[in-house]
């Protein structure tokens, strides 16, 4: 478990219970929909950081005899169901909320107190993301966003980043609502920023559950990693390197087996010794690899193979 996962989970956690109970009271005073979806909005936050929470203490428990590749994968499967809940209690209620006050609108009352707490939660939000941009960005390696983000095999900072993200946008979102509704006196605008508000979740969630998706079902490691155990194996009394497969059990536990030609030459305590070399060395340069298997097997060299 890398502590400033924790760090930025407990930081999100703290700002996000706080933003939830004051925009549900600004709601209930205010009567505004854009209001109430984002108090939702920020509870499901709060209970998706405790999820990851509790995926992470999950995902560091040692293999046992029931799970001998360990529980890494907990932390994968947790993020997944934070991406579910985004997607049917923060996209969803947002939108069917939203869809209600478009059918039956009603004016908001006294929305000066909406916006002192819209500013409030978005001045701790931002917080919040500013914590969790700088461990992103301090982990991507001169990558583009993009590919970080799509890449990155930590899901815990990637989804505290896009939540934070898109509830920033969100609370920008009920501020126009609200100001368009007390100016033009069509209180549909409320409505309608609820149901913006929903979309923008529902494209985060689907994201996150896409990148959670592949993480759950197994996705290699860096290829810089694979290469890098390649070139670890490479020394005298190895003729050929054959297939390397890597596979990410948490962020910080990879699995790797490769195939190795070993000179014929050489004695069978000499194999035993060249790998527990290897594995030494990959201990040392590649920390994250928590298991790797060796198989000796014969290659042909690529000119001979038809």
């Amino acid at each position: 478990m890398k502590p400033g996962n924790n760090r930025v989970l407990i930081v999100a956690l703290a700002a996000n219970v706080g933003i939830a109970v004051a925009k549900f009271v600004a709601a209930a005073v205010t009567g505004s929909s854009a209001m109430l979806t984002e108090g939702v909005h920020s509870l499901v936050d709060s209970t998706n950081q405790l999820l990851l929470l509790y995926g992470q203490k999950r995902s560091v428990k040692a293999p046992d005899a029931r799970y001998p590749g360990g529980y890494g994968r907990e932390l994968y499967f947790w993020s997944f169901v934070v991406a579910l809940l985004v997607f049917a209690l923060g996209a969803g209620v947002s939108v069917y909320e939203g869809i209600l006050h478009m059918l039956a609108p009603e004016p908001a009352v006294d929305p000066l107190i909406a916006y002192g707490v819209l500013l409030v939660a978005f001045v701790l939000e931002g917080g919040s993301t500013v914590a969790a941009f700088r461990q992103f960005n301090g982990s991507r390696g001169g990558k583009s966003w993009w590919k970080a983000l799509t890449g990155t095999k930590d899901a815990t900072v990637v989804i505290v980043l896009l939540e934070n993200g898109a509830a920033m946008a969100g609370l920008i979102v009920a501020a126009i609502g609200l100001v368009l509704s007390q100016v033009t006196g069509n209180p549909h605008f409320d409505g309608a920023a609820s149901i913006v508000i929903g979309l923008l979740l529902g494209m985060v969630a689907i994201f996150l559950a896409r990148e959670a998706k592949g993480l759950l079902i197994g996705e290699a490691a860096d290829p810089a990693l694979v290469t890098g155990l390649r070139e670890a194996a490479s020394r005298v009394g190895i003729m050929r390197v054959g297939e390397v497969i890597t596979v990410h059990n948490a962020p910080d536990q990879i699995v790797a087996a490769m195939s190795v030609d070993f000179d014929n030459r050489i004695s069978a305590g000499d194999v035993e010794r060249i790998i527990a070399e290897i594995e030494a060395d990959v201990r040392k340069q590649f920390p994250t690899v928590t298991r790797l298997y060796i198989r000796p097997v014969e290659i042909e060299p690529v000119s001979l193979r038809r």
